[in-house]
């Protein structure tokens, strides 16, 4: 009975909500039409009805990212001013080196693979009979949370010591050829790139599925012409299809390197940061919930975020580009 009460209660406000958003709107908008003439209506209303977004974002998006900015100049306790401390302990000490050499490699390797393979995928699943099978397949990973494909993938990187029965798919193909058992996610050598094939298997398909559009985009007499001209498939890949998609490879490349930047799910679930796996982001939930240190988990997170923006800027720069080339 509770739970039926409690479902009704969440039924109730949310229609109550919309019906609320939607009278806010309609209400605003009568007041403008009435009260304002018509020149002044015009640059009005889009205000009207973008501004409770704009509201909204400022009130969780850019107070809070302010705060943090604040809070990243003061001690662990958010108590005593320490100036550049908390930036010269992140960008000096070993332990958040180790975190930035590992974003590093994600950033390399992720976006580098993720895009490469998705790409060549794209192309040649493009002559396959059952394409739209093949791509759902291929794309299937991306219905799964990070959380979920960690999970997965814990009982794929499974270990147990040598002789005993293993229930790791990986290891016990391994130990099926008569090798001995890996620890994929204890060995300090692999374990980093472990981790990182969960988040190609998972972005892999969402870049196919976006160049794959792209190339079929391109214009079919420019290929005939090509093939005609004598040109091989690899030099139509490298010389057409490459160069007329580069928009959107561009594109999907900035979006996964955003991905990778905030990426914390794989590395807290799969190892907890331990043996030399944290990333800026977990680094960040450690320094802010395990060592109680504000100051240090603020000033990171406000490198993660200057870090992020160029990329972000160069994508709207991009998009701007193409409007104006439209």
């Amino acid at each position: 009975m509770d739970n039926v009460s409690l479902i009704l209660k969440a039924l109730l406000a949310i229609a109550l909500g919309s019906v609320g958003i939607i009278g806010i709107f309609y209400g605003l908008n009568i007041l403008v039409e009435k009260v304002l003439p018509e020149r002044s209506r015009l640059k009005v209303l889009p205000w009207i009805y973008v501004g409770p977004s704009v509201l909204l974002l400022t009130v969780y998006l850019v107070i809070p990212t302010l705060r943090t900015f604040y809070l990243s100049f003061f001690d662990n306790r958010s108590e005593g001013f320490v100036g550049l401390q908390n930036y010269l302990f992140v960008l000096t000490a070993p332990d958040t080196l180790i975190t930035f050499r590992n974003n590093l490699l994600w950033l390399v390797l992720v976006t580098g693979l993720s895009v490469g393979l998705g790409l060549v995928i794209a192309v040649l699943i493009d002559r396959v009979k059952y394409e739209n099978i093949a791509k759902s397949l291929i794309f299937l990973p991306m219905a799964i949370s990070f959380v979920g494909a960690s999970v997965i993938w814990r009982f794929i990187y499974a270990y147990r010591p040598e002789g005993a029965p293993q229930i790791g798919l990986l290891n016990a193909i391994v130990t099926s050829l008569g090798f001995a058992p890996v620890g994929w996610l204890v060995n300090p050598a692999i374990n980093n790139f472990a981790l990182i094939a969960i988040m190609i298997w998972l972005q892999t398909g969402f870049c196919m599925v976006l160049l794959s559009s792209a190339v079929k985009g391109v214009p079919d007499d420019v290929l005939e012409a090509a093939r005609v001209d004598g040109a091989s498939e690899i030099q139509i890949f490298r010389r057409i299809i490459i160069p007329m998609i580069m928009p959107t490879v561009l594109v999907v490349s900035t979006t996964v390197i955003v991905l990778v930047l905030k990426v914390f799910d794989i590395v807290f679930v799969m190892t907890g940061g331990n043996l030399g796996t944290d990333v800026i982001a977990s680094r960040m939930i450690r320094e802010m919930f395990n060592f109680r240190n504000y100051g240090r988990g603020s000033a990171i997170a406000v490198i993660l975020l200057i870090a992020v923006i160029p990329v972000m800027v160069a994508n709207v720069r991009r998009f701007r580009q193409q409007e104006l080339d439209r």
